[in-house]
Formats: C-alpha cells, sequence, structure tokens
C-alpha cells in the first residue's frame, strides 16, 4: 500500500512538473510575441516604407492590438501557473483556471472589437446588436453558461465529488463552459455503488432548474449508510447489537469517532438538535411484515469507499453472529 501510495504522489509530481514547464514555454512565447508586436509597432510608425503609406494606420493598428492580444495572453499563462502553484485543491484549482481563461478571452474580444472600430461608440452598439442576436439564436448554450457561472460561484459541486443531478449519478471529472460531465457509478446495469464505466454528459442549465445532491460535501465527506440483517424473534438482541457494532468499529478503523466530533461540530452551528446525533456507530431494530426482526447497523463512510466497506461489514459480521447459534438465529423461510 505505502509502495502504491509512493508511486502515485511521485507521478503526481512528474505531471505537476510537466505542466510548470509547459506554462513556463508558453509564457515565455507570449512575451517574445508581446515584445515583437510592440517593436513592430514603432517601426512602423515611423514610415520607413513609403509605398504602404495608405496601409500604415491599419497596420500599426494591427501590430498594437496584437501586443495586447499576446499580453492579455502571457497574464493569463502566469496567473494559471501561480494558481497551480498555490492552491492544493484540485476542484479549486481546475475552477480558477478555466475563469481565468474565459477572462482572457472576453479581453482579447473587446481588443479585437476596438481594433475593428476607431470609434468606441459604434463599436458599443455594434456589440450590443450582435449581443442581442446571439441572445436569440443561443439561449440554450448561453443558460449553460450562466449555469457554469453559477456553478464557479456557488460551488454546488466541484471536480472529483460524487454527486446526483435529477436521474444523473457519478463522480464529477469536468465543468465544461456549457456542460459536466460525470463518470457514472450505479446506473441500469448495477444494483450497488461502483463505477459503470459509462460517461454521462448534461447541460449546465440543469443545476439552474433540478436538485443537487453532493455526496462530497467539503466541509463533511461523509455519508451515512445502513446495512440490514433479519435474525428470528428469539435471538439475544443485545448480543446482535454488540457484535454489529463491534465489526462495523474494527473494519472502520480509529477514526470513526473523529467524525462524530466533525459532524457534532457542524450540527452546532445549525439549529438542528444535536441530540439526534446519535453514539456511533449505531443500531436499530424493527420488525418485518414477515416472521423476522430487521437488525440495522448505521455507520458514516466515505461515498466513494461505501460498497468496499460494506461488503468486509457484512462478511466479519455474519461470521461472528454464527459463531453463537444459541444466541443468534435467523429465519427458516426461504422467502428471507
Amino acid at each position: 500500500m505505502e509502495i502504491e501510495t509512493g508511486k502515485k504522489e511521485e507521478v503526481e509530481v512528474k505531471t505537476i512538473n510537466s505542466v510548470k514547464r509547459h506554462h513556463k514555454a508558453w509564457l515565455g512565447t507570449y512575451i517574445l510575441l508581446a515584445l515583437a508586436s510592440l517593436a513592430l509597432y514603432f517601426i512602423f510608425s515611423l514610415n520607413l516604407i513609403n509605398g504602404l503609406s495608405v496601409y500604415m494606420p491599419l497596420v500599426r493598428r494591427a501590430f498594437l492590438a496584437a501586443f495586447f492580444i499576446f499580453t492579455v495572453l502571457s497574464i493569463s499563462k502566469y496567473t494559471q501557473a501561480l494558481i497551480i502553484r498555490h492552491t492544493e485543491v484540485k476542484g479549486v484549482k481546475y475552477n480558477l483556471i478555466r475563469l481565468i481563461r474565459i477572462l482572457a478571452l472576453l479581453a482579447i474580444f473587446m481588443i479585437v472589437i476596438a481594433f475593428l472600430f476607431k470609434n468606441w461608440y459604434t463599436a458599443a452598439v455594434s456589440l450590443g446588436l450582435v449581443s442581442l442576436i446571439l441572445g436569440f439564436a443561443l439561449q440554450t448554450p448561453i443558460s449553460s453558461f450562466i449555469g457554469w457561472l453559477y456553478i464557479i460561484i456557488r460551488s454546488p459541486y466541484k471536480i472529483g465529488d460524487r454527486i446526483q443531478v435529477g436521474d444523473f449519478k457519478g463522480d464529477v471529472v469536468e465543468i465544461g463552459y456549457l456542460d459536466t460531465t460525470l463518470w457514472e457509478f450505479s446506473g441500469d446495469y448495477l444494483s450497488n455503488d461502483l463505477p459503470s464505466g459509462r460517461l454521462i454528459r448534461f447541460p449546465n442549465t440543469m443545476v439552474l432548474e433540478t436538485e443537487v445532491y453532493n455526496y462530497s460535501w467539503r466541509q463533511f465527506p461523509y455519508i451515512w449508510n445502513e446495512i440490514p440483517f433479519h435474525i428470528a424473534y428469539e435471538s439475544d438482541f443485545a448480543f446482535v447489537e454488540e457484535v454489529l457494532k463491534r465489526t462495523t468499529s474494527e473494519v472502520l478503523g480509529t477514526d470513526v469517532h473523529e467524525k462524530v466530533k466533525e459532524l457534532k461540530i457542524l450540527i452546532r452551528q445549525t439549529p438542528v438538535d444535536e441530540l439526534t446525533i446519535r453514539e456511533y456507530p449505531f443500531v436499530t431494530f424493527r420488525t418485518n411484515s414477515n416472521t423476522w426482526v430487521e437488525a440495522a447497523v448505521n455507520y458514516l463512510v466515505d461515498p466513494k469507499k461505501a460498497s468496499g466497506v460494506r461488503s468486509s461489514i457484512i462478511k466479519n459480521a455474519v461470521a461472528a453472529l454464527l459463531q453463537e447459534p444459541d444466541r443468534v438465529m435467523f429465519p427458516k423461510s426461504n422467502s428471507r
């Protein structure tokens, strides 16, 4: 396990270094192009070439526009490099980089508009007319882009989160300007929460129209799971409760109590009564409509590890219960 963790960290370091080199290369290229454009602007301002005097204003404006465009691209790349260096959370890093890129594109668009029109009033009117036409023609993409802004600002989910939006359930792998991509779990062919292997793309406008369930809340990235065990009425309920609590705690490890403390701290900051938080893990009993009692063990778990944890708890708990046939009896009916 330590070897695998070491390899993973080594791969991550190599990836980060590769990205840094990539950003440095592009940053240097943009700076050189900006300086070259500025130099050409001043050279053509000297009117050394008489035959091109008619086109000289247009050429100078083109080089000046190029200078500002490459300057914007340089600032964008430098800012992205700072974000990669100083931001630890991958989801936040991803969102910030996407935001910087769209701001750079908007700035370049305004530079091009200013280059095409000498008069700012004419440019503003033209931009307004273009925006009006595009607004009618591209209502759905624009709504999805507004949805992207909502995702960036309000952060209902980020890269790596396990979410459900409408009928779509999965881990977020990409948040584009127009749509979000999920790595689906469960799905049509699975009854558990394992990845199905399918990708789901849905328009960002859905976050403005339907509920978003996030199973990876940053402040408390755990969910409650429940496993029911069917036992006969003649069983020793106290013993069953003790076995289920013990085996569950053994599978989950020693950090379970810290999870409960975190949850209670969060609960104190809300109007919810702290008494509703039961001792962890806890067991509840309820009668079934047939001839047995359901003993359900409840526990906190990382949603992405839920399947493996559930399997381990079931195997260990059943093995422990079967060791005491006089105290734990199971229903004899074939319908269980």
